[in-house]
């Protein structure tokens, strides 16, 4: 549930500025992370101002228009002639309103603020039940032992509680750190001039010594690459505009320095630009968007442009700039796709954002506006390509493009994401889900179960699962919806899937319609981890072999089970996957029984307690928990 939703917003006039402030922040005492985002100071028994933009909400594609805002603008109308002053006592902000009309009763309405303001203080000194947060904000400034104190008048001292969010993985740290307590990364480490090639533990300097090693680094990556190859790069600086306009408690991690940290890491590896080469921008059109969204839906995006800040959902953010980067992305995929199709490049890259995989038909949700990789391979099918492959290896399900190619038996949409029996974002993506209307099979859902899924699950997913279906489809063009969340040290993704991995998938896909491959970034919210990765799959793209191999590979139990699950459905589908089946039981069958008997054991010990070891039902003890065997004559 959308919090702002369920609390009006109060507007409030001050002076030369107008505020828009959820009562809910003023309810709660929020305007949490506000201090940080806007460098105000909380004061003890001081002022504290927080400025807040004007924001439109949309849902289920329209604007909000429901009686919830006509009483907002009574409110706002009502309030028109007053200010708020808003009180901070180190647990919760106050407001008070006085009338600017009566002059002489203003200095009347702040004294008795003052004192309400202090016998509330005097009041929480008092309260002996308290929550970890006031606890935690307090820092142990109530004690119970200490003595009567009534008396005493704290002394209006400024205390600032100053933090700083981490540019790698965007967690907040404390003022005294200056390295991460998350990912390790220094709060002033060159990521975004060098990309990952940067020190994660200096502090980034800009001294000649540190540009003489970057250029050395260039220089080495020109000599040992080969030369310039067909490989093309699909990125523009106008989507660096995309982003939240008003940081809520924490920076949104869907980022402009996402893009910022993979172009810094490519241009310093010498690879985009030099050894790739750029492509003309164009924005998508609306009749090309109409073949993958509603009508009422590319108008919504549209609208946002008239708008400084807005929400499709609560973590789907738009501002002015938004729809175009969302045109200038989706227009980028389509024309990457058809200069592959047409042969002027072997494969590419897009360098894009916002992301699109959750995109569907008609909404917009997780981060994403269009749907990149539903345009491109409807750009494709446009071009000549007569069946086209989706392999989205996101962390999370591509419920949108699942959606707009359901029932389509042209398109193959695979997707490995963490499921866990639908308990992960957004829910869909089951292993049953495989299309309709005809389509069934052309859906392909590897759910894992768990977090912390790495290389060998995804690689061995690929052997067993991916590559068998997909040389049977036999695709004219490849699609890779690459979100690089599941990498390791991924905030939201929590996988352990490395750079070497994510090369050596590529690699696998490489061979696949004729080597016509178009990689679209997704997710991924760790810089480095998301930097490294993107290079790691360049360099195939480039011609590079994998550096890593895996060769054996050795599942989890839990990625086993999940690719046995799999292939026990679609073998209805595709015939090819049952020999591959019976070949996996035979191989990991004394394993799975062994795991199933370990499983039986402890139900059985939990049904004898461990009372009856004693006593007349001593025998039945030992035999449930498998102390006696009964041995039968034959």
């Amino acid at each position: 549930m959308d919090v702002s939703a369920a609390f009006p917003l109060f507007c409030i006039r001050i002076p030369h500025s107008l505020f828009f402030i959820h009562s809910a922040d003023l309810k709660l005492g929020c305007i949490k992370g506000m201090a940080v985002a806007e460098d105000v100071h909380l004061n003890n028994g001081s002022k504290m101002v927080s400025q807040a933009t004007p924001e439109s909400r949309l849902t289920g594609g329209e604007a909000d228009n429901s009686l919830h805002n006509q009483s907002n603008d009574l409110l706002c109308q009502e309030l028109s002639e007053r200010h708020v002053i808003l009180e901070f006592d180190g647990t919760r902000s106050k407001s008070y309103f006085s009338d600017h009309q009566r002059g002489e009763n203003s200095a009347l309405s702040v004294r008795a603020a003052e004192d309400d303001f202090n016998s509330d203080v005097e009041a929480g000194k008092k309260q002996k039940e308290m929550t970890l947060e006031e606890m935690y904000k307090n820092d142990g400034a109530l004690d119970d032992d200490d003595e009567d104190d009534s008396d005493w008048e704290p002394l209006k001292k400024q205390v600032e509680m100053v933090r700083w969010f981490c540019t790698n993985c965007t967690m907040v740290n404390l003022e005294d750190v200056s390295h991460c307590d998350i990912c390790g990364e220094h709060r002033d480490s060159g990521i975004l001039r060098h990309g990952f090639y940067a020190s994660p533990f200096t502090q980034d300097s800009g001294a000649p010594s540190v540009e003489a090693e970057v250029q050395e680094l260039r220089e080495d990556h020109a000599r040992s690459s080969g030369p310039s190859s067909s490989t093309v790069v699909g990125f523009d600086e106008r989507m660096l505009l995309h982003s939240e306009v008003e940081m809520k408690s924490h920076p949104h991690p869907e980022r402009p320095d996402r893009l910022r940290a993979i172009a810094a890491s490519l241009a310093t590896a010498g690879i985009f630009p030099g050894r790739c080469h750029s492509l003309p921008v164009r924005e998508i059109t609306k009749k090309e968007l109409q073949m993958v969204h509603s009508s009422e839906h590319i108008d919504t995006v549209e609208l946002t442009s008239n708008m400084f800040s807005s929400y499709f959902t609560p973590d789907t953010y738009a501002n002015e700039h938004s729809a175009r980067a969302a045109r200038i992305a989706a227009g980028l995929c389509a024309d990457l796709t058809s200069t592959i199709i047409s042969g002027r490049s072997k494969n590419g890259f897009a360098l894009v954002r916002p992301p699109g995989h959750h995109a569907g038909i008609k909404h917009a949700m997780g981060f994403c506006l269009h749907n990149n990789a539903a345009i491109a391979a409807l750009a494709a099918q446009g071009a000549g390509a007569k069946k086209v492959l989706i392999v989205d290896w996101d962390v999370h399900h591509g419920n949108g493009t699942q959606e707009i190619f359901d029932g389509n038996k042209s398109v193959l949409y695979i997707s490995l994401h963490r499921h866990e029996g639908g308990n992960f974002y957004p829910g869909t993506g089951a292993a049953y889900e495989v299309g309709t209307m005809g389509a069934e099979g052309y859906c392909v859902n590897i759910p894992w179960s768990r977090r912390g899924v790495g290389d060998n699950d995804y690689v061995f997913a690929f052997h067993h699962i991916v590559l068998p279906i997909a040389s049977a489809f036999a695709p004219d063009f490849t699609i890779i919806s690459a979100g690089f969340d599941a990498a390791r040290g991924d905030p939201l993704g929590c996988c352990d899937v490395t750079p070497a991995g994510y090369a050596q998938m590529t690699h696998m896909m490489s061979a696949l319609s004729g080597g016509k491959l178009l990689v679209i970034l997704e997710g991924g919210y760790n810089l480095r981890s998301i930097s490294s990765s993107a290079v790691a799959v360049i360099k195939v793209l480039l011609g590079e072999y994998p550096i890593s191999e895996f060769a054996n590979v050795v599942p989890s139990k839990a990625g086993l089970h999940t690719v046995l699950e799999v292939l026990k459905i679609q073998m209805s589908y595709w015939p090819t996957l049952e020999s591959i089946l019976l070949e996996l039981q035979s191989q990991w069958g004394m394993f799975l029984v062994e795991n199933r008997r370990k499983q039986i054991r402890k139900r059985r010990r939990v049904l004898a307690p461990v009372w009856w070891k004693w006593g007349r039902k001593s025998v039945w003890y030992h035999l449930l928990n498998g102390h006696l065997h009964v041995k039968t004559k034959r």
